[in-house]
């Protein structure tokens, strides 16, 4: 992606994720001051089917990046491991896959 100014910060990278009715936005922005910070956006349908998007917003600066990073690899890792041992999560990438028809 091309990198843009959006009031006053540049954005140098975004990634997004269809999930089913959810769609998920990774953003790297920079302030002026060349400081480099990540935005996790969840953006989904409004209850009321009035045509809105409810987005809720992670600010994720970069003291904070490994200990999020660990956080939630741990917390995907025991859900997984303990909680869902024998679930197979490749199927969503299968089947992703395979409706996708670019990979």
């Amino acid at each position: 992606m091309t990198e843009e100014m959006h009031n006053g910060q540049e954005e140098i990278f975004s990634k997004r994720i269809r999930a089913g009715k959810r769609t998920y936005f990774f953003d790297v922005k920079a302030t002026r001051n060349s400081d480099y910070y990540v935005i996790i956006t969840e953006s989904k349908r409004s209850k009321f089917d009035d045509g809105n998007f409810i987005k809720t917003k992670i600010h994720l600066y970069k003291e904070d990046f490994n200990k999020f990073s660990d956080a939630l690899n741990e917390t995907i890792s025991h859900v997984k491991s303990n909680l869902l041992p024998e679930y197979d999560f490749d199927e969503y990438a299968r089947r992703d896959e395979s409706s996708d028809g670019s990979n």
